[in-house]
């Protein structure tokens, strides 16, 4: 049983006879009666009640009328689905535990008002982890800091992020003079600010002799706050934070003191929920650039 035997049986119930069917289907009357009796052996049932050149619907038909009517429906409406260029369904988003914190809440309001059908699901993780999602199938789009493979994936710039080192407060100067931290709290493996902290470490030819892993950057301030360490986040997380003014903020030199976010996706599998995504994005950065020129033409005059 398909689409076309349930088309087939359909129209002849509604035209009421093989004869207008066939003239409606474009199709000779021989076909549509050897499909009505395909259909019938392969459900093990007569759809109808025979009398002569007549066909009455039978017990049986009736209740595979009503199914394929929904299915028949349900097919049109994939149909159009599939060619409709307009955000709809579910969109399974991933995100960096600091970006779903600060920057998502603004974008992903902006996004559910000018897309309400759209069914927004969220999850956080490291761009290692969300990458992979991607590439299982397990998500649609995730925003991530770079360094990301270029091959399985395309990409658009989302932010820039500055990022600083946050100590104690009233912790001196760090990366001046003398030896760094011995303590820095960060996320797992596969964080790229930690991989960013370890790399200015070893720029200056030393390492931390303890590394504190932490699942979540008010938990790494907190102990930051404490004196248990120094971390790298986003300058943007402190914001999010009551306790800001407990901790002193150093700006590293170097790649450690920007990240750009970027949006990826599988190649090849863009969406009309991701292509309105971007013009969200698109839209935020234009405002963002025009604000910095006025704020930098009022500087100068």
């Amino acid at each position: 049983m398909d689409l076309s035997d349930l088309l087939i049986f359909s129209t002849v119930v509604r035209e009421g006879g093989v004869t207008r069917a066939a003239e409606r289907l474009h199709r000779v009357q021989s076909n549509v009666t050897t499909r009505i009796r395909q259909l019938e052996e392969d459900l093990s049932v007569g759809l109808f009640i025979r009398e002569g050149k007549r066909l009455h619907l039978a017990p049986a038909g009736q209740v595979l009328l009503g199914y394929a009517d929904r299915l028949l429906a349900l097919a049109d409406e994939a149909r159009g689905a599939v060619h409709d260029a307009r955000p709809r369904g579910t969109f399974r988003l991933g995100s960096m535990e600091g970006t779903a914190a600060v920057r998502l809440p603004g974008l992903l309001t902006e996004y559910h008002r000018r897309h309400p059908r759209v069914v927004l699901e969220l999850s956080t993780g490291n761009p290692q982890v969300l990458g992979s999602a991607i590439l299982a199938g397990d998500l649609d789009a995730a925003l991530v800091a770079e360094p990301i493979a270029d091959t399985p994936f395309e990409k658009m710039f989302a932010f820039d992020e500055e990022l600083v080192i946050v100590a104690p407060a009233n912790h001196p100067p760090i990366g001046k003079k003398g030896k760094l931290p011995r303590t820095i709290i960060v996320f797992e493996h596969g964080c790229p600010h930690r991989k960013r902290l370890e790399d200015w470490y070893a720029s200056r030819s030393e390492m931390p002799e303890r590394v504190v892993e932490l699942s979540s950057y008010h938990a790494t301030l907190g102990c930051v706050v404490a004196g248990m360490g120094i971390s790298l986040i986003p300058k943007s997380v402190l914001t999010t934070f009551p306790e800001r003014k407990r901790v002193s903020v150093h700006r590293p030199a170097g790649a450690a003191s920007h990240a750009h976010t970027v949006l990826i996706w599988r190649r090849g599998a863009g969406s009309a929920n991701i292509v309105a995504l971007q013009e969200i994005l698109r839209d935020r950065n234009s405002r963002a650039r025009q604000n910095s020129a006025n704020t930098s033409g009022s500087i100068i005059n």
